[in-house]
């Protein structure tokens, strides 16, 4: 357990950071398959101060739903279904249908500006049927990192529901059908360019293989199996009440209304909630008990020993470090901490969300805020995410040594 010294200076860290740098804040930490720390603090609602953070409050897990993804796809992979050379037109056909492809201008995620094209490949053409399972797991496609497939899928939603039909199909139909013709960001192979667009699209060849929805599917593949009973897209129309859900930003230039039930993600939110790189909601302990599946090779991921190792080693070099779809402890200023093992990885999320593994320690940390409910300029969660990591492992440390 983390107690004494170390958890006065954690909960010090956490006073600092409240409410400046996010409202509501979940921490669990499992050492060696028992829980070594669970901490809730802050507030659903920070004006009012009437709704407490819970351990049972969902967060927006942001781009932490991707693990929820890849996991799924491997687990197919290792159940003979498909490969990771398997290329994505053998599942979507109709991602060659534009061949060749241009290279053309991405978007910023954040400032949904049009991005230039890279010098080197101006005029250069991209052979989309060129693209596998592992270009998309490793993020080295050439796809844009981002479009803004939201405004392409329709209207504005209404607010979140009370109830109804958390797949909306029409919505996704028309996001892919644009997905599917977007110009690439670069060549096939050429580096690591980070792509919600990619887990999209796989996302949709997982649905494909099993033959329903994505949630459905991911369901079956692996939340069902692994007991997570928390994690639930849409979780309002699930009729999960908002006094559960963690709110997040006010969106003034989509939505116009605080994201509170919904996704924050515009692309997840635009398509219906339910998208590979975005859209699960779930407790501090379900994300650390899917890490702690990771670490302890949990037969019931259906992920060999091998196929795990591969994925949390780096493939291809690029602007981060990356296996199948984890993030790899990749320098001195990683979100991870100092403190770390350097074989430690992980992903996080921009709602202000993370979940990382440390092998050789035994260690799974699941962090969880809404650092956007202030708004998207940068807050400091990088360095709490890196203060709090480095405590945590003081404390396991010196817990060991005694």
């Amino acid at each position: 357990m983390i107690a004494g010294k170390q958890l006065d200076r954690l909960e010090r860290l956490i006073e600092r950071h409240l409410p400046v740098t996010f409202p509501a804040l979940s921490i669990c930490v499992i050492h060696r398959g028992q829980i070594a720390l669970q901490e809730a603090r802050g507030w659903i609602d920070p004006e009012t101060r009437d709704l407490a953070v819970t351990a049972d409050s969902l967060f927006d897990l942001a781009s932490v739903s991707k693990l929820i993804t890849h996991s799924a796809f491997l687990a197919l992979v290792e159940a003979g279904q498909i490969t990771l050379e398997s290329r994505l037109v053998e599942i979507l056909p109709e991602f060659g249908r534009i061949n060749p492809r241009a290279i053309a201008n991405g978007q910023d995620p954040h400032t949904r500006r049009l991005l230039p094209v890279e010098s080197r490949f101006r005029g250069l053409q991209v052979d989309p049927t060129a693209v596998t399972f592992q270009h998309l797991l490793t993020h080295s496609s050439g796809l844009p990192p981002w479009r803004s497939v939201y405004l392409l899928a329709g209207e504005s939603p209404p607010p979140a529901p009370a109830s109804g039909d958390d797949y909306d199909a029409e919505r996704w139909r028309r996001g892919l059908e644009a997905m599917v013709d977007f110009p690439f960001a670069g060549p096939v192979g050429d580096s690591v360019r980070y792509s919600d667009i990619g887990v999209m699209l796989l996302g949709e060849a997982i649905a494909r293989l099993q033959g329903c929805p994505l949630d459905q599917a991911l369901d079956k593949l692996l939340l069902q199996p692994l007991d997570l009973a928390s994690f639930t897209h849409n979780p309002v129309a699930k009729g999960i009440p908002l006094e559960r859900i963690v709110p997040t930003e006010f969106d003034n230039h989509w939505r116009h209304r605080r994201a509170w039930g919904e996704v924050h993600d515009e692309n997840a939110c635009g398509v219906g909630g339910v998208a590979g790189h975005a859209g699960y909601f779930a407790t501090a302990s379900d994300v650390a008990r899917f890490g702690q599946a990771w670490l302890s090779g949990d037969a019931r991921l259906g992920i060999g020993a091998a196929l795990r190792q591969s994925a949390t080693r780096q493939h291809i070099s690029g602007q981060f470090k990356l296996g199948l779809g984890w993030m790899l402890k990749a320098d001195e200023d990683s979100s991870a901490g100092d403190r770390a093992s350097a074989s430690s990885y992980g992903h996080t999320g921009f709602t202000g969300t993370s979940l990382w593994l440390d092998p050789q320690r035994q260690l799974v940390c699941a962090m969880l805020t809404n650092r956007v409910y202030q708004g998207r300029d940068p807050a400091d969660i990088h360095a709490f995410r890196r203060a709090a990591h480095d405590l945590i492992v003081e404390a396991i440390d010196e817990a060991i040594d005694n």
